[in-house]
């Protein structure tokens, strides 16, 4: 409650001179942005009724971010935890809830690995990136497992008129070497796109050694670089056949070598791979019917120098079938049936290496004057677990004409993973699948030049899966409740762009070996402010991210401090089309882990030059 109530007197806090401060009336600014991630269906950020941040590529470049964790990190309700710098594994944890409780597509494909439960963040390539979509809050009702915590959407590069070329080139701390090249465009009907992404760097010593007590840490001692290699190829195209027929395909291969510490293996070679298609009908102004399909490979061939220790490949296979009725104005009915399969390759025996999903979803959207309303109803039925069904219900309410008052509830569920259910003396073919109860509230303003938004939410998970001493194998013994509030705030003034966002969150272990603890790797306080301005052809701006304090393990006996970074960066275009873009990170060469024993960089610098003519 303390963490709800300091919320609130920040928000009021921003919001006053914030207001003071915002761009005249009439300034450019966007508020007719579109999100499909939220609804599965178009709808502007104004009117999305689940919190939603956009990050497009004008703001992926302008930050100079490297990758998707130094892009991510200090943004509302999101944790990170990265096992040593570039290429290593990076989890996410978005509202308290557990890194694999957050679904994560590709250009509408679902990706992840069935093993893991994760998705393999480091390896994709910002590059390659045209938007994300982050959206906050249990979607199992539209998305089925997996989205109790929320649901990250990334879109690979799109196309504009004309033909575009464009290119980039880098260097920096740390031996890194970035180098880019693409194009795309669009003639008549069709459109097209190729986009390749080369990174290269030593690296850092990831590990700082053996850990105490046993299982902490990296189990050796090897003090040397850590790199990490990556090539990624995005390839897109689609065609309008005629006024109701579209049709469209992409490819998206990552694969990545990376080193790292470890007694048992140090070396893998990764791929990640997507590729999906999409057709869509119209027969009419009211009706859409869209099918996509496609399928996610995450592999990895492990070794310790040079001897092979063993490889996992899964394949997600997925289709949808949707279709959008406009029954009258203001009012969307949206039904689709979904089907996923999951497989296991692997020198690993597991005793099941294969499972289906069947579920079908209806959703109904309307809007009656200043009330807008949210209902959706979904039921899986998967080969494993049977029957399950999920449900969300949300409202909203526009007063004053640029204020909003919005309240959901959400029902979300996760599966088991393959893991989990079936390693070799480790895995419990019994789980049931963990179990979520989410109610959120919230309340935004939008103006010129100005908007501002804060969000309170509580969670209650059941059936949580964590080891079992008694049984030695994991079990559904632990209950969690997560509760917080996160704000946003974006505005310009004298010429700065500022977007802010900070984050207070509340956690705990209600039942099981750990009754009364925090959840472990999730900072109760975070936050990130971006100050950017342009003088001419130069560009400035600075970027801190801030984390509170936050425990490495359930037993919450090994503590992480809390810790903030600065990085400032420039940018000079030479011409419309060609600029150079200078940047130091952790200015401070501030030390903190965001996992025990894993060391993150420290400053480090890094140049850019970018060619991008306007198309």
């Amino acid at each position: 409650m303390r963490a709800l109530n300091l919320s609130f007197a920040i928000a009021c806090a921003l919001a006053l001179p914030a207001t003071a401060l915002a761009a005249p009336a009439g300034e450019a600014t966007d508020l007719d942005e579109v999100v499909v991630t939220a609804n599965r269906t178009a709808v502007s950020v104004n009117d999305a009724l689940s919190p939603v941040e956009v990050l497009t590529r004008t703001e992926i470049e302008r930050s100079q971010a490297r990758d998707l964790n130094d892009l991510l990190r200090g943004r509302a309700g999101i944790s990170l935890s990265n096992q040593g710098g570039a290429g290593k594994l990076t989890t996410l944890f978005l509202r308290g809830s557990e890194s694999d409780h957050v679904l994560f597509l590709v250009d509408g494909i679902r990706i992840g690995s069935p093993t893991s439960g994760l998705a393999s963040l480091q390896d994709l390539p910002l590059a390659l990136i045209d938007r994300i979509e982050i959206v906050r809050g249990p979607r199992s009702s539209l998305y089925g497992a997996d989205a109790i915590g929320g649901v990250i959407q990334v879109f690979t590069r799109r196309e504009q008129q004309g033909f575009a070329p464009r290119a980039h080139v880098g260097g920096g701390s740390n031996g890194a070497i970035e180098f880019g090249t693409g194009f795309g465009g669009r003639s008549g009907r069709g459109w097209f796109g190729a986009d390749y992404s080369f990174r290269k760097t030593q690296g850092i010593d990831a590990c700082r050694g053996a850990g105490f007590p046993v299982f902490a840490g990296c189990f050796t001692d090897e003090p040397d670089r850590d790199g990490y290699e990556s090539h990624a190829l995005s390839l897109r195209g689609g065609i309008d056949l005629n006024e109701r027929w579209s049709i469209e395909g992409q490819a998206l291969r990552a694969e990545g070598e990376n080193d790292y510490d470890g007694s048992f293996v140090n070396y893998s070679e990764t791929v990640q791979q997507v590729i999906g298609g999409k057709v869509r009908w119209r027969p009419s102004e009211t009706v859409n019917v869209q099918l996509v399909a496609g399928r996610n490979v995450d592999s990895s061939d492990n070794f310790l120098g040079s001897m092979p220790m063993g490889f996992f490949s899964t394949d997600r296979d997925s289709a949808s079938l949707q279709a959008d009725f406009t029954v009258a104005d203001g009012h969307v009915l949206t039904a689709g049936f979904d089907w996923l399969r999951d497989r296991v390759d692997s020198d690993t025996i597991y005793d099941e290496r294969e499972r289906d999903n069947k579920a079908g979803f209806v959703q109904y959207q309307g809007r009656l004057g200043a009330h807008s309303f949210e209902a959706s109803l979904r039921r899986d039925d998967n080969e494993q677990f049977g029957g399950h069904t999920t449900g969300g219900v949300a409202w909203g309410l526009d007063f004053a004409e640029r204020w909003r008052v919005t309240a959901g509830y959400g029902t979300a569920f996760k599966a088991p993973t393959f893991n989990e259910l079936y390693y070799p003396f480790f895995g419990n073919a019994r789980l049931k699948p963990e179990e979520s109860k989410t109610w959120e509230v919230g309340l935004a303003y939008r103006g010129d030049g100005f908007t501002a938004r804060i969000d309170g939410f509580d969670t209650r998970a059941d059936d949580l899966i964590t080891y079992d001493a008694a049984i030695n194998l994991p079990n559904n013994i632990e209950r969690a409740r997560m509760r917080g509030a996160e704000i946003g705030v974006d505005t310009e003034f004298a010429g700065w762009t500022l977007a802010a966002s900070a984050s207070f969150l509340d956690t705990e272990n209600r039942r099981g070996f750990n009754r009364g603890n925090e959840l472990p790797r999730r900072a109760k306080h975070s936050g990130r402010i971006d100050l950017d301005r342009a003088f001419g052809k130069f560009r400035v701006g600075a970027t801190a991210v801030g984390y509170g304090s936050r425990y490495d393990n359930a037993a919450n006996s090994v503590r992480l401090g809390g810790y903030g970074t600065l990085d400032l960066r420039a940018e000079y275009a030479f011409t419309p089309a060609l600029s150079l873009q200078a940047r130091v990170a952790n200015v401070f060469d501030r030390e903190y882990e965001t996992v025990s024993y894993y060391n993150q960089p420290g400053r480090e610098w890094f140049l850019t030059l970018r060619y991008a003519p306007a198309n």
